[in-house]
Order: structure tokens, then sequence, then C-alpha cells
């Protein structure tokens, strides 16, 4: 009997040669309302985004958000177009974070990106993002550095969200962090968990943690049709993902309560001394008045926090679907238990 030689580490390595790597995979979720606009352009910019990073394999899920327009038409041209364009079109609009939450139900990447349809935000920033990631971040987000094209108005409203959010939730939601992001799949895997009403996913990916690294990203204008953030959309917003990340405005009413107490008991003494050393002043009317108006007020905005509470439970406990699929192009059905 004869005993073969032991193989070295170059012998079993020429034997058995290491097969390459699998190239990992992305998703793109793009929420799109009334962008008949943009889609071509949309498509053609993701095009080019796809054959630059030939590492990745790619795949764009576009949210036809209950749009009244040709979007769906012009999606579905696209995607017959490019294979690597996948639609799905939901029964009517659900919100923004409705159409992230639908998009991200489809998503089987290794990472999943967040982005608008309008070009706000730049697919090619998301070379950035990649970067990023690949040295282990888990949630790499934009940072808006500046809005061009939008209103006063609307700048002012997006410094008073950030500034209120910001130390309402304890620095969670950062100054200017958009939803335009970049998640690995650890990461938005732990966000499909979540089956809470009121979707507000700046503030759900800040709640689950992660390594997270900004990048500063400059917001250009719309590249066609018309902007969606009316003010009054985006303070409802604003406000609910507020009040369903923080307790601080409710827990504020009972010191607002307490100090209303005190102030009324020092009132008490003082006006009593008053009265003991002074006498009775001339008629107080409009100083009765003021009071009222005061107290009044206080309640009533009392109140208003409350109902924004209550309104967050009834919505949670009604237990609705966050998103109802019509059609579909190119993408399998989530798993059910998503």
């Amino acid at each position: 009997m004869t005993i073969e030689p032991a193989a070295t580490p170059k012998s079993r390595a020429k034997a058995a040669p290491k097969a390459s790597a699998a190239k990992k995979s992305i998703d793109i979720v793009i929420p799109a309302y009334n962008e008949e606009d943009c889609i071509e352009e949309l498509a053609t910019r993701l095009g080019a985004l796809f054959d630059l990073e030939k590492d990745y394999n790619w795949r764009a899920i576009i949210v036809e958000n209950g749009s009244r327009d040709r979007t769906w038409e012009l999606l579905q041209k696209v995607s017959a177009i490019d294979p690597r364009i996948t639609v799905i079109r939901l029964s009517r609009n659900f919100g923004m974070d409705g159409g992230l939450t639908a998009g991200l139900a489809f998503a089987t990447g290794d990472a999943t990106v967040f982005m608008t349809a309008d070009l706000q935000d730049p697919p090619e920033a998301i070379s950035q993002f990649v970067r990023e990631w690949e040295k282990g971040a888990d949630n790499v987000y934009g940072i808006v550095t500046e809005r061009q094209g939008s209103s006063w108005l609307r700048r002012l409203n997006s410094r008073a969200f950030y500034a209120l959010a910001n130390s309402l939730t304890n620095g969670r939601i950062r100054k200017n962090a958009s939803d335009f992001r970049l998640m690995d799949r650890r990461l938005y895997e732990s966000l499909r968990e979540l089956n809470e009403r009121n979707r507000f996913m700046r503030g759900l990916v800040a709640w689950a943690g992660f390594e997270s690294v900004g990048v500063p990203v400059p917001r250009p204008p719309r590249f066609g049709g018309a902007s969606k953030a009316y003010s009054w959309t985006v303070l409802d917003l604003a406000m609910r993902g507020i009040f369903a990340h923080s307790y601080v405005p409710i827990r504020a009413i009972g010191v607002l309560g307490f100090l209303a107490a005190v102030g009324a008991v020092i009132a008490f003494i003082v006006m009593a001394i008053v009265w003991l050393t002074t006498g009775v002043p001339f008629p107080g009317y409009g100083t009765i008045v003021s009071l009222v108006l005061l107290v009044f007020g206080a309640l009533t905005l009392i109140l208003g926090v409350i109902a924004e509470y209550i309104a967050l439970i009834y919505e949670e406990v009604k237990g609705r679907p966050n998103f109802i699929v019509r059609d579909t192009v190119g993408v399998l059905p989530p798993r059910q238990d998503r």
C-alpha cells in the first residue's frame, strides 16, 4: 500500500480554486405621485448609476402612489425598456411614508435606498452612500445643505421642524436629515417588523439605532412638475412625526398645570395681603377678562395636545394596513411575514 503525500496549501489551491464572491444587490425604493414630468429622466439617470456601479446588482422599486396623471403609463414604459426598473401600483395615495413602507415590503437586497421621484434626491449621490456602506455604516443618510428653488416659507418650515424634532426627541432626529438614505439589510428588515400605523420613516430609522453616517447632499430644484409639499401637508407630517416619537408635549402639560397651580396660590396670597393692607382696589374688569382668556387659551392648547395623542392611538387601534397594492410590474409578492 502506498501513502500519498499530504497536499501542500499551494497544491490544494490549485486543486480547488476559490470561487469568486457573488455580487451584492441594492434596491432603490422610490414613491411617485403625479410625477409624469420626471419619470423618463429618473429612469435615464438610474440606468446611468446602475451602469457606473457595476460591482452591484441594482433594482429600482418605484411605487406609483395613486397618481392622477400619466405616471403609471410611463412607469410601465420605462420598465419594459429596462427590467431593472420594477413598479408597484397602490390603490390610492397612501402618502410619502406609506409609499416607502410599500416598497420596503418588496425589498430583497443587501441594502435598500430611499429617494424621491422628483430628482431632488440626485441618484448620483447614491455612489457616496455606497462607499460609506462599504466602510461598515448601516445607515447612510443625506444631510440637506441647501434647498435650491424652495420658497422662504418652505425653508422656514423645515428649520422650525428640525429644531423642534431634534430637541423633543433628544437628538434622535438630526438636523436637516432627509429620507434620502441607504440602509443595510439588518436595519431595513428591523423596520419591517415595526407595524405601527403612524409612519414617519426618519423617526423610525432613528429609533432603530445602528451605525449611522451623514453625507452632505445639496437639494436641487425639482426636475419637473409641481411640488406636493404643501404647507398644511408638511405641518401635518411634522406634527405626527413629533407626537409619534416624543412624549415631551404631553408631559409638559403636567408641568404647566403644576406651575399654574403654584402661580394661583402665590397670586391668592399676594391679593389677600393687598386686600388686608390697602383695601379693595378699583374694579379690574380688563384684568379679569384677560385672565379668563389666558386660562381658556391654555386649556384649549392642553386639549389640543391630548387630542393629537388620542388620534394617534385611534389610528393604531383600527389596525388598517399601511398600503394596498393594486398592480405590480416585475416584482414578486412580499413574504407573508413582513
